[in-house]
Formats: structure tokens, sequence, C-alpha cells
């Protein structure tokens, strides 16, 4: 780019700074992303702005993200180029905006946290020797049993659960209703529980799991609780509801392979949300493969 052309960037930050009233922090910010598509001009042999098109401008993106740039960091970058040439357009400087239709790379998805079985199984192997650790036995069995969210599980009745037939009504999302398989170690510390909740409970309380006053416990405490319990039984990262659930569907999958039926106990209405779990699942497979494969393992150096 040559002196003339970046004079209109100087003059866009100008406009920003006096007719759009933003802030320095904010300006600097759009300095920075231009200064950018500026050097990428200028190592393009890109004399003026007018002569980006949008295939540099999607070149220009994947440059940025090639380079290290963020997803959201690159969105932003291209987020300043169409506001900069919707500026140049008005000001007749330009007859396209070619930063419209090109969007930056998608965020990769974050894994979800799990605990694997033998981590699961030390969180899970504490003794009960009150109500509350009933209570929270019952809770933390339970969620890891049949997947539920944190909000399906502080909503359960007692009716919700028949421990005869070894299954719970569930009230998920929009409102649907579904019933899952409750395992053989949920079931005894749900027995238990129900023995010890008969002397907390207040008259009209419907909740299965209540606090300590007898009133429904909340979704807060429960995060409290399984926190606590992570800490006490030396896991070494924060636990939470939720991993209890990704932990749930990931040993399933693992085990099964059926994708379909973790859909339906998870309770997804896509499958596209189940399909996180098969990330998880090759990244096991291929941690097997490493290790197992003839052909796969890398080789040890010698001396």
């Amino acid at each position: 780019m040559d002196l003339g052309e970046r004079e209109w960037m100087d003059r866009f930050l100008s406009h920003l700074a006096h007719e759009r009233r933003m802030s320095a922090h904010t300006i600097a910010a759009y300095r920075q992303d231009l200064l950018a598509l500026a050097q990428f001009g200028a190592k393009r042999k890109f004399k003026e702005w007018a002569a980006l098109d949008n295939s540099a401008m999607r070149a220009f993106a994947a440059a940025q993200h090639g380079g290290g740039l963020s997803p959201r960091s690159v969105q932003r970058r291209l987020s300043a180029a169409r506001t900069f040439y919707e500026f140049l357009m008005r000001e007749g400087h330009g007859a396209r905006n070619p930063a419209l239709d090109v969007r930056a790379p998608k965020t990769k998805k974050l894994l979800p946290d799990t605990l694997d079985a033998d981590l699961m199984g030390r969180l899970l192997a504490f003794r009960v020797d009150d109500s509350l650790s009933a209570r929270d036995k019952a809770i933390m069995e339970l969620f890891y049993s049949s997947g539920l969210r944190l909000a399906e599980l502080v909503g359960l009745s007692v009716a919700s659960v028949d421990l005869a037939d070894r299954t719970v009504r569930v009230l998920g999302k929009g409102s649907k209703t579904r019933i899952v398989p409750v395992g053989r170690h949920a079931v005894d510390a749900l027995k238990r529980w129900l023995q010890e909740r008969a002397g907390l409970i207040k008259t009209g309380v419907d909740a299965l799991f209540v606090g300590r006053n007898g009133r429904p416990l909340s979704a807060r405490a429960v995060q409290l609780r399984v926190g606590a319990w992570g800490r006490r039984q030396g896991i070494g990262i924060h636990v939470h509801p939720h991993m209890f659930r990704h932990s749930f569907a990931t040993h399933l999958l693992e085990s099964s392979g059926d994708l379909r039926g973790v859909q339906e106990l998870l309770g997804h209405a896509d499958i596209g949300s189940t399909q996180i779990y098969t990330h998880l699942d090759f990244q096991h497979l291929a941690t097997v493969y490493e290790a197992s494969h003839p052909r796969a393992r890398r080789r040890q150096r010698s001396g």
C-alpha cells in the first residue's frame, strides 16, 4: 500500500474518534487490525485498498489463522475490514466491500471434562456416616449412573424414581420426559438416602433431594457439595455436576459404540450434540493404537 492509501486508514480512524465517538482502546484495536490487512496487501503487491477482492480477503483470513491468530481474533479483523470498506464506499473511494461474505474459521469445540473410570471410582468411594453424606453419594451415583443434567436432578421428586424397576423419569429440556435406567450402586445409595430423608423432610415437600432444613436442594448447593467431595477425595481437578454426565456418555460410548443409544439416554434432540463424545472416544482409541499397533509405536531412542 502506498502512502496515499495509508492516509485513508488515518481518515477512517479519525472518523471513528470524532464522528462515532469510539474509545481510544477500540480505535487502537481497529488500527492494529487494519495494519495487519495493510501489511498483507503490501506483501502481495496490492497498491490500493480497492484492489483487494473477496478472494484476497479470504486469503487474508486464512493467513491470519495460519499465523496463530484465534478464530475469534480473525473474526474481529474481518469485522474491522468490513467497517473500513463501508467508510471507503461512503467516501467514494471504493465500489464494493470485499469482506462482506468472508467468515473466520470455526472455533474448535472444546472437549468436555471427564473422569476416567478409576478416578470416578475414587471419587465415589467414600464412607457414608451421616444424612448429608448419604444424600451426596446418592446424588453423585445417580449423576454418573444415568447421565442427568443438574437441572434435571434437582427437579426430581420421590415419585420420579422407581427403585423396583431401577429407572428414573426425567423432565429434560423442552419439557420432554424420558425414562433412563439406574445402576445398582445408585439404587443402593438412593435406598440409604431415602431412609435418611424421612428424618429431614418438611410436610408437603416432594423433592427427592433436600437440605438439612428439609427444603428442596438448590442447583448451587449441589455444585458446591460435588466440588467439595472432589477436593476431599483428592481428584486433583475441579469436579462439577456436568462432569458426571460427560463421563457417563464417554464411558458408555467407549464400551458400546452405540451413538444413537447414548443420544437417547442423554436426551439430546440432535445427534450432533452427542457426536462430541465420538471425539473423546477417538482420543481413547488413538492412544490404544499408538501403544499397541506394531507399526504405530514410536521408535525408542538408543543410548
